[in-house]
């Protein structure tokens, strides 16, 4: 296997914002009088925010975005954790000369917020946003972005996330696929979209770029 360019989501891949992002939309709920159980939140985990507002309430979808987004950013720092082995592994693909990228449905504020608490900003060549597209995840544009800033090709490119949008993604953009079995919808779940690969570890990425 020849990959040079590993993309990676942010959120329930390379850090551990689950908490924080149910804190969030619990908040953001209660504010406009919205009532979801746990299980349904989870369902909002993933999708692009605007579009889980603006399907809920078109007329309250800006602020409700605003009102997530402020309680967001003012709780990342209690909330943020690193997933096992991450620092690990960006730390040996860089030292094999791999190419990284983030790619992202997170407005750029807070991916770039989410990337510096956890201290991973300084081993990405790009992050790939919400902002900078178009189109979100599933819809190939922002990987196809990442490996156009990457001078990257689809054949030697993994994505790798932990919802089936990243596995999607990828595959819309003919770049090989990776899933995390740590995925919060589960790893059955992620299992039914094939990705090429089911890291159980993410140390597993090393093992595959080196095959």
């Amino acid at each position: 296997m020849n990959i040079q360019t590993v993309l990676f989501d942010l959120d329930g891949t390379l850090i551990d914002t689950n908490e924080l992002i149910h804190a969030s939309f619990e908040y953001t709920f209660a504010t406009y009088n919205y009532s979801f159980t746990r299980e349904e939140i989870m369902q909002f985990n993933g999708p692009p925010l605007w579009d889980t507002f603006h399907q809920l309430n078109p007329e309250l979808a800006d602020k409700m975005m605003e009102t997530y987004q402020v309680h967001n950013h003012k709780h990342h720092e209690q909330y943020i954790k690193v997933f096992p082995n991450v620092e690990e592994t960006l730390i040996g693909l860089r030292e094999l000369g791999i190419k990284l990228a983030v790619v992202t449905a997170k407005k750029r504020v807070g991916a770039e917020l989410g990337l510096k608490i956890a201290g991973l900003d300084k081993y990405f060549d790009t992050i790939i946003t919400v902002d900078d597209v178009e189109y979100s995840k599933p819809h190939p544009e922002s990987v196809l972005k990442a490996m156009q800033a990457l001078d990257a090709e689809a054949h030697t490119t993994i994505m790798v996330g932990d919802n089936y949008h990243d596995i999607e993604a990828g595959k819309n953009a003919n770049t090989l696929t990776a899933g995390v079995a740590w995925t919060l919808k589960g790893k059955d779940f992620l299992a039914t979209f094939k990705p090429t690969y089911m890291l159980e570890d993410m140390k597993d990425l090393l093992r595959i770029v080196g095959e």
